[in-house]
């Protein structure tokens, strides 16, 4: 065909480029998810009155506890969660240069020789030959920038999840780190309940024996030691079952691990309080689930761009060039040879619906995505409304566990030096101990529940990861 022939076929392929149908909307925010315009739960006190968003980088870094930081790190490195996350990673950026590679034209080194007769009585022929080949695939109708924005969208997307679960390791870790030292606690506090069981028990049986007291007293002041006894080996064992939790999640060995947690036994981590009067929509910027969503929505928009460019022609082309060498009867001859072309225009005429189908496929898994992240949404707006309720409740009730506490102290003593004095019962004084066991127990559950909020807030907010954030914590390329 003459190259006057061919100008009207690529002005109708021009043509028809102009046809395709335009991308879906690429814009995550124009997913139904709207988003209150603030906070409806209560904002913690001493930061109800301004400031922004505080950085919460590596979060559980500004806890005041060296053993913590330790533990999370540890806990990260041996994650399989994390190292999946990071598997996907590098699947993604695998993904993200075969697209890339697509759009541009192939280069390939070749080399033959041969030797052979090629007709009888003829001279035996030898020919060797060096070159390369290049073929390329015009993206007229933009199917492969249409693969390469899924793909980097996809990649964004990985790195998202990865981030998610490097934030839920650090506060998997974190949460039986609190719980192991709240148990600590209580079972500081169940020694000290037994220690003292055991000297009434020792008085009531001394003053039962001088006939001062009634014999029944004795067996009542024996079986109340007896059950602080029998709590104080539950609360032991606990702790220990927390201690090996530990370990299985940071992967160190268990005796190393106890000798480091000597050192600050039963002290509850106090976290750094943070600003969180940003509004929502800016809140949730930094959560990495969030921003893996959205992610999401841009993939599954290229995608259907991609379908919907497979529906029309693709054109092809390639050439080659190569230096050759053949030897025939004594003569050998040198030279080059090169080609263009061909051209190669494919035309889909009848496909039976496949190429339709994949089309209207990939905008239903785009319209999915946009619910999806809709959804993402909508639940990120709830875990940081409940967050912030748990944080307040868990912050309210500790003046009140504090009296509470000192309360029954005082009162126990009091009916203590009563029962001493003969002016009390036994019964009594150990209803004031019970009272004052459970205040107790109750205070150390209540900070507990207060550090956890605050990890959970941390969490719920996104764990300080931000997009526009360096890679540089990322696994290696």
């Amino acid at each position: 065909m003459g190259r006057r022939h061919c100008v009207p076929c690529f002005a109708a392929l021009l043509l028809l480029s102009g046809c395709a149908t335009a991308p879906p909307d690429t814009t995550p925010g124009s997913a139904s998810a709207p988003l209150p315009p603030q906070w409806h739960a209560p904002l913690p006190r001493e930061q109800a009155h301004g400031g922004d968003l505080a950085d919460l980088s590596r979060w559980w870094a500004q806890f005041d506890d060296p053993v913590l930081l330790r533990l999370v790190e540890a806990g990260q490195k041996v994650s399989a969660t994390l190292a999946q996350a990071g598997a996907r990673i590098a699947d993604a950026r695998a993904a993200r240069t075969a697209a890339g590679a697509a759009r541009r034209p192939a280069l390939d080194a070749t080399a033959s020789a041969g030797r052979g007769l090629p007709s009888p009585g003829a001279p035996i022929d030898t020919t060797a030959s060096i070159g390369l080949q290049a073929s390329w695939e015009l993206d007229l109708f933009g199917a492969h920038r249409a693969g390469a924005r899924a793909a980097q969208a996809r990649l964004e997307s990985s790195r998202a999840g990865w981030h998610d679960a490097r934030v839920s390791v650090a506060a998997e870790v974190a949460s039986a780190y609190v719980g192991l030292r709240a148990c600590e606690a209580q079972l500081a506090q169940a020694e000290l309940d037994v220690r003292s069981r055991t000297e009434t028990s020792r008085l009531t049986t001394l003053a039962a024996n001088a006939g001062l007291q009634a014999p029944a007293a004795a067996d009542l002041a024996l079986a109340s030691a007896a059950q602080g006894h029998a709590a104080l080996t539950q609360q032991r064992a606990q702790c220990d079952i927390a201690v090996k939790s530990l370990v299985a999640l940071v992967a160190l060995d268990e005796a190393a691990l106890r000798q480091e947690l000597v050192a600050a036994t039963a002290l509850l981590p106090q976290p750094v309080a943070l600003h969180i009067v940003a509004v929502p929509a800016v809140a949730l910027a930094q959560r990495p689930d969030v921003a893996a969503a959205a992610s999401e929505v841009l993939a599954a928009s290229a995608d259907a761009d991609r379908a919907e460019a497979q529906r029309w022609p693709r054109i092809s082309l390639s050439g080659s060039i190569a230096a050759v060498r053949q030897r025939s009867g004594g003569i050998s001859t040198d030279g080059n040879v090169w080609s263009i072309g061909p051209v190669a225009v494919t035309l889909p005429l009848f496909d039976a619906g496949v190429r339709r189908a994949d089309a209207n496929a990939a905008r239903t898994r785009y319209e999915s995505a946009r619910v999806t992240y809709a959804a993402r949404l909508r639940l990120a707006v709830r875990e940081v409304e409940t967050a912030l309720v748990t944080l307040h409740s868990a912050t309210a009730r500790g003046d009140d566990a504090r009296t509470a506490v000192a309360g029954f102290e005082r009162s126990y003593q009091a009916t203590e030096a009563r029962y001493r004095s003969g002016l009390a019962s036994l019964f009594e004084l150990e209803d004031a101990r019970r009272s004052m066991v459970a205040a107790r127990s109750a205070r150390i559950e209540q900070q507990r529940e207060s550090v956890m909020a605050w990890v959970d807030t941390y969490r719920a907010i996104g764990g300080g990861w931000r997009r526009t954030a360096t890679t540089a914590d990322e696994p290696p390329h």
